[in-house]
């Protein structure tokens, strides 16, 4: 059978277009897709793949029952006095809702892969506010792509190809002709090959570069010889293209967002962005990486108020990074047990967190064996979103849509991941 628009659950563009040939429940040939993404739907068949819960004994591993592993996990939450839920990006909206759930019921922490990459961007939105639009507005409407710290020829294969750079749409029928192509980087990446302008700044110069443009809009002079390692006439050719364009649209990565200032950089270019718009329209666009990364601040923002690091210890949430972020809370030690839903933590985690991770109960919900499952005392099977399960998530510019399932999981006893947390709930 062929299934067509099938969503590609990896990266933040989600894409939507991807066709699968599926026989005897099996996945057979997927077209469309990335390397990424064509490797994400033949991992539901690897010979890696989870299927039985695991737990830890004497130092060794044994498999056992699920009714038994959803109660182990039960008892590890409940007999915790400060949990912590991690992870959840690479899942549905409706397992982050359960998984806020527990988190407010056993007055304990949640977290994601936000707090680690795109927070400097979600604290300065929440400072200052910012103009979004949806990918559809870059692929009908935009005439000017900035690409500013991020790659995305590496980090989203097709983002390029499929929203920005060469798609036909109402208002750029030619394509790639009708549009400029800018990235500003510290380094000629594989992006910055295929744009009309490329801007090698200084590292951790962003701040500087983005307050001279900001003069410039000003009608102030430049007085410097060189600023952020651009000499002044290409501080003013950039400042040209952005003022002068018909529709410009800014992707913001993790170059510009974890440089030296952080949140203080995206405010100062949300603070640009707004002057802009006196003088054309412009908008910004972080470029989230994993695929529901964006659906966990959603969904944690209507539940809490607070997009991610929010701390239920007092009975209500509090939000508060660099004290409810994960890793303050595991390098001081704070947190006295672990779920891992989705995530492999271990593999990009300090040390002085992954030890601390080694002395408490962790539990981790994945699909194959890592580095982070290496490490747990329970290891419970996923199940795929958007492959073998139905479920709901957010694209990067914040759009909702819906993943359907394509093929029966190989699991009986569960068939969700939201299933999953949710039998954990109602033994809590």
């Amino acid at each position: 059978m062929i299934y067509r628009e099938v969503t590609c659950p990896v990266c933040g563009c989600a894409c939507d277009d991807i066709e699968v040939i599926v026989e005897d429940n099996k996945i057979i040939e997927v077209s469309n897709a990335c390397t990424m993404g064509t490797a994400k739907f033949f991992k539901v068949h690897s010979e890696d793949r989870l299927k039985t819960p695991i737990i830890r004994r004497d130092g060794e591993f044994k498999e056992i029952s699920w009714e038994e592993a959803i109660d182990k996990a039960a008892d590890i939450l409940r007999n915790s006095e400060y949990p912590l839920l991690y992870g959840f990006s690479e899942t549905s909206c409706e397992a982050i809702k359960i998984g806020v759930d527990i988190a407010e019921r056993l007055g304990g922490f949640i977290d994601n892969q936000t707090s680690q990459c795109h927070s400097p961007t979600i604290i300065a939105e929440q400072n200052s506010g910012f103009p979004l639009c949806t990918l559809g507005m870059a692929i009908n409407y935009a005439d000017l792509i900035v690409y500013w710290g991020s790659n995305p020829e590496e980090s989203h294969p097709r983002h390029m190809s499929r929203f920005t750079t060469y798609p036909r749409g109402i208002y750029r029928e030619e394509g790639r002709r009708n549009r400029e192509i800018v990235v500003i980087d510290v380094r000629r990446t594989e992006t910055a090959k295929l744009a009309n302008y490329f801007y090698k700044i200084e590292p951790n110069k962003d701040f500087e570069l983005i307050v001279a443009l900001e003069m410039l809009m000003d009608g102030k002079e430049l007085r410097e010889e060189k600023i952020a390692g651009l000499e002044i006439k290409e501080v003013k050719e950039l400042a040209g293209l952005l003022k002068w364009c018909e529709y410009g649209i800014i992707f913001i990565g993790l170059g510009l967002a974890n440089s030296l200032g952080k949140s203080y950089n995206l405010e100062a270019l949300y603070n640009l962005v707004k002057k802009l718009n006196n003088y054309t329209r412009m908008a910004i666009i972080p470029m989230r990486g994993h695929f529901n990364v964006a659906g966990f601040c959603q969904v944690l923002t209507w539940r809490s108020g607070y997009p991610f690091a929010v701390d239920y210890s007092r009975g209500y949430p509090r939000y508060n990074p660099g004290e409810t972020t994960l890793i303050d809370l595991l390098s001081e030690g704070e947190v006295d047990a672990m779920l891992s839903i989705a995530a492999d933590p271990v593999s990009h985690f300090p040390r002085k967190c992954i030890e601390q991770m080694a002395k408490i109960p962790l539990i981790a919900i994945d699909i194959v064996r890592t580095p982070t499952t290496e490490l747990s005392d329970l290891i419970i099977p996923g199940i795929v979103t958007g492959i073998e399960s139905n479920g709901t998530y957010f694209r990067m510019d914040n759009v909702p849509l819906t993943a359907k399932k394509i093929i029966e999981p190989e699991i009986d006893f569960v068939k969700s991941d939201e299933e999953i947390l949710r039998r954990i709930y109602q033994k809590l």
